[in-house]
C-alpha cells in the first residue's frame, strides 16, 4: 500500500488570504495536494483576544483571527502541531481557545493539551490509505509554558509538550583552576553550593564545576555540548509506542531555534540525537522547523529527517491589539500604536527577518511510502515575497520558486548528512 506525505514548517498567519487569492497560489495548493497527509505547525495562537498576555512570549504576542484554519485547509492543510514557542503568549485562556477553534476546524492537532498527557500524546489523521499519527514537541520555550501531569490530588497544567536539552561547557584543566577562583570571589554559586551543603543537592564529580545554571566539565579542549533530556526522550518512546499500535504511519514534529553556535542553518547535538532516537524507536519520519530558515535533510535508516523546512506563512506585522508587556519591552507607553510597535521591535524593518532573504525561503517535501519503506522524495523551493512593501497583500503568502539558490542551499545544508540530490529544473529529488 502507498502512502505520500507533503510536509511545511511554521505557518504564522495572523490575516486571511486574499479574497480572490494571489499570483501563485494554485500551484502551491497543488504541490501540497500532492500528499494524503499535509502537515504543517500552528505558529500562532488563534482568538479574539479573550485572554490575557503572558508575562513572556515567544518573541511578540502572536494572535490571529479563527476563521484563517479555514484560509489553511484552502491551501490545502489536514493536520497540524501547536508546540512552539508562542503557544502560550496568551496565557492558559489563548491556549484553550486555540485548540478549541483548532478542533471546531477539525483539524487534528498535536503538542498542546489541558495537561502534559494530552500534549504529548498522538493525535491521528486517517489518511486514503492508511492512519497517521502525529506527536509533537518544542525544545525553544519558557518553562512556564510546559503542561503539568495531573496528580491524584489536582488536575494537570495546560501547556506545550517540551523536549528539555542539557547544555554542557568543556574546559581545560588550567580553565578550571581559574574558573572555580573566579566563582569562590564573585558567590556566582552559592546557592547551588548552599543546596548540596544541606542536602537538597547532590555532591556534583570532582571533574565537574557549576555556577548558576551552568555546567562545566574538566577535558583535553574546550568545547560545548548538548544533550536531550532522558525523561522527555522515555516520553517519547513510550508514545511512539502507543502510536505504532494504532496507526500505519508515525510522523514527530519538533520546534527547535538553538543552533550550534550562531549559525541559524546548523542542527544542534540534541535535536540530532533526539531525531535518531525517535526514528529507533519506531518512528517513520522527523519534520522540523523553528529557525525561520531551511537546514539539511538526513536519511537515517532509510528515514527522512528534515531537520528544519522554514516558515511557509509570514504574516509578522498584522496584529489589532498587544499586551502591556510588548510595549515595554521596546520602552514604549502602552498606549502607543501598532505601527509604533513593529517600528521599535524591527528598527525600521532594517533587522531580523525584514533583512534576511534566507528567511522567506522554504522547501515543501513530497515522499512516498510504500510497505514501510521510502521510495521517493522529492522538495520544491518555495518564497514569500521577501521583496514585497509590508502593504502588499502578496506579502507572506507562499509561492513555489524558480530560483535555483534555495536547492543550492539545501543540497550544501544536507551534504553534512550524507544526503545527495539531484536538481532537477526546480525540483531537489533524493539520490537512492
Amino acid at each position: 500500500m502507498k502512502m505520500t506525505f507533503t510536509a511545511t514548517g511554521d505557518a504564522i498567519i495572523q490575516r486571511h488570504l486574499p479574497a480572490d487569492g494571489y499570483p501563485g497560489m494554485t500551484a502551491f495548493q497543488e504541490l501540497v495536494h500532492q500528499g494524503q497527509t499535509r502537515f504543517f505547525n500552528l505558529e500562532t495562537t488563534l482568538h479574539h483576544y479573550e485572554s490575557y498576555g503572558s508575562q513572556y512570549s515567544g518573541g511578540g504576542y502572536l494572535c490571529g483571527p479563527p476563521a484563517v484554519l479555514r484560509d489553511l485547509k484552502k491551501l490545502g492543510f489536514n493536520v497540524t502541531s501547536f508546540a512552539n514557542n508562542h503557544t502560550l503568549d496568551y496565557s492558559y485562556g489563548g491556549l484553550e481557545k486555540t485548540l478549541a477553534n483548532v478542533a471546531q476546524a477539525d483539524l487534528p492537532c498535536a503538542g498542546a493539551g489541558r495537561n502534559l498527557q494530552e500534549a504529548a500524546q498522538p493525535v491521528y489523521f486517517e489518511a486514503a490509505t492508511g492512519r497517521v499519527a502525529v506527536i509533537a514537541a518544542t525544545s525553544t520555550f519558557n518553562p512556564a509554558a510546559i503542561a503539568g501531569n495531573a496528580s491524584a490530588y489536582l488536575p494537570g497544567r495546560p501547556g506545550l509538550n517540551p523536549l528539555r536539552f542539557k547544555t554542557t561547557y568543556y574546559v581545560t584543566p588550567a580553565d578550571a583552576a581559574q574558573l572555580k577562583e573566579i566563582i569562590r570571589d564573585t558567590h556566582l554559586d552559592d546557592e547551588n553550593e548552599f543546596y548540596r551543603q544541606t542536602g537538597f543537592a547532590p555532591a556534583v564529580p570532582a571533574d565537574e564545576i557549576t555556577a548558576g545554571a551552568y555546567s562545566f566539565k574538566v577535558a583535553d579542549k574546550r568545547g560545548q555540548k548538548t544533550t536531550a533530556d532522558p525523561r522527555d526522550l522515555r516520553r517519547f518512546q513510550r508514545m511512539i509506542a502507543e502510536a505504532k499500535a494504532q496507526a500505519d504511519y508515525v510522523l514527530i514534529s519538533i520546534h527547535c531555534h538553538e543552533m550550534q553556535g550562531m549559525d541559524r542553518e546548523s542542527v544542534p547535538d540534541f535535536l540530532r540525537e533526539f531525531a535518531h532516537q525517535c526514528l529507533d524507536d519506531g518512528a517513520d519520519a522527523i519534520v522540523g522547523h523553528g529557525p525561520h530558515t531551511i537546514r539539511g535533510v538526513e536519511i537515517y535508516h532509510g528515514r527522512p529527517i528534515f531537520y528544519s523546512l522554514g516558515d511557509i506563512i509570514l504574516n509578522i506585522q498584522n496584529l489589532t491589539k498587544a499586551p502591556a508587556d510588548y510595549f515595554e519591552s521596546f520602552d514604549l507607553p502602552t498606549d502607543a500604536t501598532i505601527a509604533d510597535l513593529f517600528d521599535a521591535q524591527w528598527a525600521g524593518n532594517t533587522r531580523g527577518m525584514h533583512a534576511d532573504r534566507d528567511l522567506y525561503e522554504a522547501v515543501v517535501p513530497y515522499w512516498q511510502v510504500e510497505d514501510g519503506k521510502l521510495t521517493e522524495l522529492t522538495l520544491t523551493p518555495v518564497e514569500l515575497g521577501f521583496d514585497y512593501a509590508m502593504s502588499d497583500q502578496r506579502k507572506g503568502w507562499p509561492v513555489i520558486s524558480q530560483d535555483s539558490h534555495i536547492l543550492e542551499r539545501l543540497t550544501r545544508l544536507s551534504a553534512e548528512f550524507g544526503t545527495e540530490f539531484e536538481i532537477q529544473g526546480n525540483v531537489a529529488r533524493l539520490r537512492f
